[in-house]
């Protein structure tokens, strides 16, 4: 614990970040309100201009008839998959075994909403069109996560994704993106939102992932599914009386920042091919295929942290602030690059990551 400690103040004094938008502050909040009139009204229980009019914008980029802010992505896919199972009578849903709900929620799909879920594939590989196909069970609904975080990011093909519609659509399974990161996999596909989300029967996009918002997420889908959600809002406590700081962050930050996934995709693939580079270290894609993957160690996290710690010190450039146990030998961190890597001038970086391969080199070598 002392060491991780140790790497958590020398993440934070360094002097730039490679990865992330940059602090996550009081301030992200008061640049958000900077150009906002003093007379803009609240919304009031999920009505209101500032709502109603973010909420339009929305359903427009995703390109689906309606679509609700919730104050989290928890809360609306656990919604989404609710209404699935309750329209076809079956309480069932599928997904990958390192799907958000099955591994960070607390079975609150499970506890609150009685639903059973059937892994597609293993935890290892991203879902194929034969997983769904030759599901031994019924299920209400097939869950997809692009891209998939807990194994770097990876992404099936655009091909994959039509031919698993197509399937769904054609055997009345309800298809229903988990989009957290959907802007982050547009420049790799090279599609728009709307594109993508076009094979979905309903979307949850994240409003503080990739764009850096307060908080809050967006699902989306037709009238009749939306019209569903809302009452599903209200029974969760969704239903704030205001949630106007999170909406007007939200959309600043999306027009901030949405545009720019690919110049934060590119900056994935040249980071990423630097970690390659050094000894002993691999990411996770090799190429990264969105502006996130991860980078792993093969030594335990007890002789990597030192040399990060000492890295982050000597050059001012911090790579993470935690590292993750895989098993006794081998450890990993999350990158996701935004903003602050273009802040950083080039031949640091070059300097930074030659110094990384100089150290591993000279704790690791025999």
């Amino acid at each position: 614990m002392a060491e991780l400690n140790r790497l958590q103040a020398a993440f934070k004094q360094s002097t730039y970040q490679l990865a992330n938008h940059g602090t996550r502050n009081a301030g992200v909040l008061k640049q958000a309100f900077e150009d906002v009139a003093d007379d803009v009204e609240s919304d009031l229980y999920g009505s209101g201009q500032v709502i109603e009019e973010f909420q339009e914008k929305m359903a427009a980029f995703l390109g689906k008839e309606t679509a609700v802010f919730f104050p989290s992505g928890t809360m609306a896919q656990q919604i989404a998959l609710r209404i699935w199972c309750d329209d076809k009578g079956l309480k069932r849903v599928a997904y990958h075994p390192l799907s958000h709900l099955e591994i960070h929620e607390e079975d609150g799909l499970k506890e609150l909403h009685g639903i059973e879920s059937v892994y597609l594939t293993d935890p290892d590989r991203v879902v194929e069109l034969k997983d769904v196909a030759e599901l031994d069970e019924e299920v209400a609904a097939v869950l997809l996560e692009l891209p998939q975080r807990e194994i770097g990011g990876q992404l099936p093909s655009f091909e994959t994704l039509e031919q698993i519609s197509h399937y769904c659509r054609d055997n009345q399974i309800k298809l229903h993106l988990d989009g957290a990161r959907l802007l982050e996999v547009t420049p790799y596909y090279e599609k728009s939102a709307a594109e993508i989300c076009a094979l979905f029967d309903s979307v949850y996009l994240s409003l503080y992932k990739g764009i850096g918002g307060i908080a809050g997420a967006i699902l989306a889908g037709d009238e009749a599914f939306m019209k569903q959600s809302k009452v599903w809002k209200r029974r969760h406590g969704g239903d704030l009386i205001s949630l106007y700081p999170y909406i007007i962050s939200a959309d600043y930050s999306f027009d901030e920042r949405s545009g720019k996934m690919g110049q934060y995709f590119e900056a994935a693939k040249r980071v990423a091919s630097l970690f390659n580079s050094c000894q002993d270290i691999v990411t996770l894609p090799e190429v990264p295929v969105s502006n996130m993957f991860h980078v792993h160690f093969s030594h335990p996290k007890e002789e990597i942290e030192p040399v990060i710690v000492e890295l982050e010190q000597e050059t001012g450039i911090g790579l993470t602030s935690y590292l993750k146990e895989i098993d006794s030998g081998s450890c990993y961190f999350e990158m996701s690059m935004g903003d602050r890597y273009a802040e950083i001038p080039a031949d640091l970086v070059q300097q930074a990551f030659k110094r990384l391969d100089q150290k591993m080199k000279e704790r690791f070598s025999e």
